[in-house]
């Protein structure tokens, strides 16, 4: 029954999602909010919708680790496995806006994050900071697109916009969107809680897997889709202005609301939040490479990501094999992962150089 409801949650987290965004945007464009202004603010949130709910509604239940899990979980996620995922489905290409502006403030806000949890916990004006570099991160991107002199609000907005739905109707999904949100995000820890004391391990552990895994769905669907379109830039793009807003929107908000500061605990300074930098890292040389994420390079970014899970699932269940995994990771998988972004990147500058 607890599994069961923790699915429920997801489900009821990923359509209040979709239909909070819905209802929002419609109703912002009857005011005669621009398209890009919506997609940058709305549908950007939007995304963030259920780890948000997720990591405040954590936060107000006392599990105050689990908040920052949900949200340092994610990040891992949306990078490893859906990247991974899409990379290996068809290469994906890196606009140079992504490797010159977006990968850089995800890098930064990660590493932000992880100096905040050095003393094991981000507190409210901690969290105040995240959320003023959210509101300015939101201004730039919008002072950005006035700029560029066009609207660069992706076509599923626009689509959202034509459709001519009465005010009510748009408020009635925007409530019934919220409502799920907060359904699903109160069945999700709930049921969540219960099967980490079910299984003896910390409840930070099933919100960097499962939970983590479950409200990055919509980034999922997303970036597949897009990929599977021929769209794979946007695929890339989706998941690094994600990655940015679980930063600034999740940790932001849900510390400036927690009545107690979000905990991160040894095991999630020292090592997760850590592995979510080192992740956000390891983008800029794979992406400066040919502006392209090649099916290797997604293959590695998927065995990172297992070798990752078992390592938290191997540390959780205390598991006797946990030195010799420990020594693989280190001692196997990280070189091999540093050999080939080395060695990519000089094969990269000796053709640049032969080009020219």
């Amino acid at each position: 029954m607890t599994w069961f409801l923790l699915v429920v949650g997801l489900v009821l987290l990923v359509v209040g999602a979709d239909l909070l965004v819905k209802g929002a945007a419609r109703l912002a464009g009857s005011f005669g909010i621009p398209a890009l202004v919506i997609g940058l603010t709305v549908v950007a949130f939007g995304t963030s919708a259920p780890e948000l709910a997720v990591s405040v509604k954590a936060a107000y239940s006392g599990q105050a680790e689990l908040a920052i899990a949900n949200a340092v979980g994610s990040n891992i996620f949306n990078v490893l496995f859906i990247l991974g995922a899409a990379a290996m489905i068809s290469p994906l290409v890196i606009s140079r806006q992504l490797i010159r502006q977006d990968v850089p403030i995800m890098v930064f806000v990660s590493v932000l994050a992880m100096w905040m949890t050095f003393d094991g916990a981000i507190t409210r004006f901690e969290a105040a900071i995240l959320a003023v570099g959210l509101v300015s991160y939101t201004w730039f991107l919008f002072r950005q697109g006035k700029a560029q002199g066009v609207d660069t609000a992706d076509e599923e907005v626009e689509e959202m916009l034509k459709a001519k739905v009465p005010a009510w109707q748009n408020l009635l999904l925007l409530l019934g969107g919220l409502v799920l949100l907060v359904l699903g995000s109160r069945f999700l820890v709930d049921s969540a809680v219960e099967i980490a004391r079910a299984l003896g391990v910390n409840e930070a552990v099933i919100g960097l897997t499962i939970i983590a895994a479950g409200t990055s769905l919509p980034e999922v669907v997303t970036s597949v889709v897009a990929t599977l379109r021929g769209e794979r830039d946007i695929a890339v793009g989706n998941v690094v202005g994600s990655n940015i807003f679980n930063i600034l929107c999740v940790l932001g908000i849900a510390g400036v609301v927690s009545p107690i500061p979000l905990l991160a605990g040894e095991q999630m300074a020292m090592v997760d939040i850590p592995v979510m930098v080192a992740v956000a890292l390891l983008c800029l040389p794979l992406f400066f490479i040919g502006s392209s994420l090649n099916r290797i390079e997604g293959l590695l970014f998927m065995l990172l990501y297992i070798a990752y899970t078992w390592y938290l699932v191997a540390v959780a269940l205390k598991e006797a094999y946990l030195p010799d995994l420990q020594q693989g990771i280190l001692y196997g998988l990280l070189p091999v992962v540093v050999f080939y972004v080395v060695a990519s990147f000089i094969h990269d500058r000796i053709k640049n150089r032969a080009a020219h």
